[in-house]
């Protein structure tokens, strides 16, 4: 089955040639101070110069050679039918967790207006404020119409979403298709299984190793290709143990090639959501680590054996295991912020460890880490250095805002 696959990723590092990106749009303007925890920001971006950052990045991966897709464009060309972009609707109507019945009919009459699929897609992406539909007379409002009445968006937006890397993610051949920790962030797995269920290229090719429909959650944050034998998965405050099963098992079953799975266990907290804000591969043999995650990590390996999970705890040093795991003579943990613990607690907050690798020894970071950037340069890595004064404040990095589709092997 792999062979016909159009996803093809087996490793962090080899050269990057699809990606898959969204542009930030109108939902970061639904953004309100009282809601921000709700949907898991701390601050507010600036639209304007989010989009400005986020082409730039964009452009820093096309002078490179990296063929760029946008989440938004594909979702829009996986509504191929009108029955598919009705069911489409109907599936995100039913998700939006919509109080009032009309409200409720309102936004289907809205969204079903709208002509262009492309602009569909944002819209739906965007949410939709009570002020956009029109006036429900009082006698039609039901109990729930009336209640709600405080509460500005009849449809929350998903400002979340230019962080690619996490509602689905692409391991081997295949497709994680994820359950997320936050309700707010659930909904925006909808827009992957339309995309490899229905889309011209990407639909029904790619097998799926996790489904969305799952109970338990896992992000793509901490799902990483170490190698063609090697994964590794965190848990963390978004990953389950239990999800992290279920994912091997299917890996093993379908045959993706992976052998083993390198199961990181790190405390679990906002500002380590994810493994790859603590930790991301560079080059063969070299890693960013964030320092403070370092003491109380706690490694397992996974093996299926006899139809059946195989798990051992790995003692012993970190660079040691990753080596013996990866075939190399030895691996460089490159730590965040050097040693300096003010340095590495400020710049892993502002992703100083979640860089994106387009090639070996190539690497994607903000700019604004100068002190990792500095040292990961005096390691003779080169690096593409982007603005993310505004597209940081939604807590995530180069490696967040992207999905790799293919990667060359290595």
């Amino acid at each position: 089955m792999s062979h016909t696959s159009p996803i093809h990723v087996y490793s962090e590092i080899g050269k990057l040639k699809k990606v898959c990106l969204h542009r930030p749009g109108k939902e970061l303007e639904n953004l309100m101070p009282d809601y921000l925890e709700r949907l898991l920001f701390d601050d507010i971006p600036y639209l304007e110069a989010a989009q400005k950052e986020h082409d730039a990045f964009a452009e820093a991966l096309r002078n490179e050679g990296v063929e760029v897709l946008y989440l938004e464009q594909l979702a829009a060309e996986s509504l191929t039918s009108p029955e598919i972009r009705n069911q489409f609707i109907e599936e995100y109507l039913e998700e939006a967790n919509i109080r009032g019945r009309q409200t409720k009919i309102a936004i289907r009459e809205l969204l079903q207006g709208i002509e262009d699929n492309q602009e569909l897609v944002e819209k739906t992406m965007a949410g939709v404020q009570k002020a956009e539909l029109p006036e429900i007379p009082e006698e039609a409002k039901g109990l729930t119409d009336l209640v709600e009445s405080d509460y500005p968006f009849a449809i929350d937006p998903m400002p979340n979403l230019y962080f690619t890397r996490d509602p689905f993610a692409t391991i081997g051949s295949g497709v994680s298709l994820n359950h997320m920790y936050a309700d707010t962030r659930n909904r925006e797995t909808l827009y992957g299984k339309y995309i490899f269920t229905h889309h011209p290229i990407y639909g029904g090719k790619a097998p799926l190793v996790y489904n969305r429909e799952e109970t338990t959650r896992i992000e793509g944050g901490d799902e990483l290709v170490l190698s063609k034998e090697v994964l590794a998965v965190g848990i963390s405050q978004r990953t389950d143990a239990a999800s992290i099963e279920k994912l091997l098992v299917n890996i093993f079953k379908q045959n993706l090639g992976f052998k083993k799975v390198l199961a990181f266990e790190f405390a679990n907290n906002r500002k380590f959501m994810h493994l790859d804000t603590v930790f991301t591969m560079v080059d063969y043999d070299k890693f960013t680590i964030h320092p403070e995650i370092e003491g109380d990590l706690r490694v397992y390996s996974v093996t299926y054996e006899n139809e059946q999970l195989a798990i051992k705890e790995e003692k012993g040093d970190l660079a040691e295991l990753l080596a013996a795991n990866l075939g190399v003579e030895k691996v460089e943990l490159i730590r965040c912020g050097g040693g300096n613990h003010v340095a590495a607690a400020r710049e892993q907050w502002n992703d100083g460890s979640n860089t994106l690798t387009i090639a070996p020894g190539v690497v994607v970071v903000y700019k604004r880490n100068t002190i990792t950037n500095a040292i990961l340069e005096s390691k003779g890595l080169r690096l593409i250095k982007i603005e993310g004064s505004e597209l940081v404040r939604g807590r995530g990095g180069p490696r967040c805002m992207s999905m790799p589709f293919e990667r060359e092997d290595i």
